[in-house]
């Protein structure tokens, strides 16, 4: 678990890291180069949770082998359905990060949430819930491995 006190953001214990796969991730279904190597430091402290509708069929095949939770989610409505992941978690454990408008609704429950911009964008509605933006995935996953980043972003 990540433990973290922050002025005027409180103390947090985090125990889960909830993630979108596809523009978050992955950009048109292939993992952004860095993302493996930090995952495997954060599995040390964290549960890793990556949701998907997998729109390039492929997050299996690249997670399939580790030990992350992988939830592919059923087509219809995705952004309720990641938002009940965190919620059955405890969204108070849960740090997420998404890019995409079925992402806003995670990481408005989420205790940490941050809005990852790729390539692909982010979501406008996503932005708004997020805590945090930050430039792409390994930057995201920085603020984990590195929390006195996060002191110095969310403090007041």
């Amino acid at each position: 678990m990540i433990e973290i006190d922050i002025s005027g953001f409180g103390q947090r214990t985090f125990e889960h890291l909830v993630m979108d796969y596809n523009g978050t991730l992955a950009l048109d279904g292939r993992v952004q180069p860095g993302v493996f190597s930090r995952l495997s430091q954060l599995k040390n402290s964290m549960q890793i949770h990556i949701l998907t509708a997998d729109t390039y069929g492929t997050v299996r095949t690249t997670f399939g082998h580790t030990d992350y939770t992988v939830h592919v989610l059923t087509t219809g409505d995705e952004r309720a359905a990641k938002a009940e992941y965190v919620r059955e978690l405890g969204p108070q454990s849960c740090v997420c990060l998404g890019n995409g408008n079925n992402d806003a609704a995670m990481l408005m429950e989420a205790g940490l949430s941050i809005a990852v911009l790729q390539p692909e964008g982010v979501a406008m509605a996503t932005l708004s819930a997020a805590h945090i933006l930050v430039p792409g995935i390994e930057a995201g996953l920085d603020l984990l491995l590195h929390t006195t980043r996060l002191k110095a972003t969310l403090r007041t």
